[in-house]
């Protein structure tokens, strides 16, 4: 055998005998982050540019012919953006806006149109629905909120502000138990403990520093501690069954997806309907809904993100101990009996 050949045929093992990385890896890595890009610009950039007012729930109190020529206005204006309901006087539209059944409201007198809004529901929704019942009326109407912003937070900014972090730091923390923590049991507490003790930090930044919180401190330090839980348990989980590739999945949908699709800086409602169902679906969005109406409604709204919170804490907290179990009851070879 000639030394040409020799050398040839030991030339593929040169990456593994210096301990480097064969080429297909590279190429399979950079392939992978190009695709986490597209998929990252389509879910901050689209929806972005989508962001406009779709079936958004209104009501409206005056006489039927009033409402019947302002329902052809806006549809004229905003086709599809806003979706009308009557209402029997101002004292039954106020109670929608602050029951949640609707966004806002208009009253339609003989002294001309007015608007009843919450700014804490979402700040874009009511500056949306004052902005065209002023562009249809001509003129500049009065406006009562309901559920007015922070005095500290007067554009109402803080919450939104916020959310970015509360989803990074809940994803670090999933990424960082699972890669640094061994053992479904510490996991879990792990996470148990970071959403007790996180709870009362950021609670204590939004509400006692910036002031961008309103509602009941106590309600709103369960809501964040249940939040940062759920986003590290789920992520947890999604990891301990599907290891490292399932945790980069996980943080992708979890932080990278659900918090732009969240409705911080926005709100649902103004987001594609696909889009604002999955963001609602995932802790960040459900987090952020929550702290909306501890915040601002004394509650009111929040049953079902705390049902979405609640779904990937107890998910994730499954998927680890299906995991200790596995661990501590190992499946057995069958063996052949003569």
């Amino acid at each position: 055998m000639s030394t040409a050949s020799t050398l040839h045929r030991s030339a593929p093992d040169t990456a593994h005998v210096h301990g480097l990385t064969p080429w297909h890896a590279v190429l399979g890595l950079a392939v992978a982050l190009s695709a986490a890009l597209a998929v990252l610009l389509s879910v901050f950039a689209w929806p972005a540019t989508e962001t406009r007012p779709r079936d958004v729930p209104i009501a409206v109190a005056g006489p039927p012919e009033a409402v019947d020529r302002l329902r052809a206005a806006l549809n004229a204006a905003q086709p599809g953006a806003f979706s009308i309901r009557s209402a029997d006087g101002l004292d039954e539209a106020r109670a929608l806006v602050r029951d949640r059944d609707v966004d806002g409201a208009l009253l339609l007198s003989p002294e001309g149109p007015s608007v009843i809004v919450a700014t804490q529901a979402g700040p874009a929704i009511a500056q949306a629905l004052t902005q065209v019942v002023q562009a249809v009326a001509g003129t500049t109407v009065p406006v009562e909120d309901v559920a007015p912003a922070s005095p500290d937070d007067p554009r109402g900014t803080g919450l939104a502000a916020g959310a970015l972090p509360l989803a990074l730091i809940g994803g670090a923390a999933g990424g960082l138990l699972f890669l640094r923590v061994h053992g479904p049991a510490r996991r879990s507490a792990g996470a148990v403990l970071f959403g007790l003790l996180a709870g009362p930090t950021a609670v204590g930044i939004l509400h006692g520093w910036l002031g961008a919180l309103t509602g009941d401190p106590l309600a709103e330090v369960a809501v964040v501690g249940l939040g940062l839980a759920a986003t590290t348990l789920g992520i947890l989980g999604i990891a301990t069954v599907a290891g490292r590739i399932g945790l980069v999945l996980a943080e992708l949908l979890v932080v990278a997806v659900g918090n732009p699709l969240s409705g911080a800086s926005s709100a649902p409602a103004l987001l594609p309907d696909g889009w604002a169902a999955l963001g609602q679906s995932l802790p960040p969005g459900a987090l952020v809904a929550a702290l909306r109406a501890v915040s601002g409604f004394d509650g009111t709204g929040a049953g079902r993100p705390l049902t979405v919170l609640t779904f990937w804490a107890a998910g994730g907290l499954l998927l680890l101990a299906l995991q200790s179990f596995h661990e501590r009851h190992p499946a057995r070879p069958h063996t052949l009996q003569s």
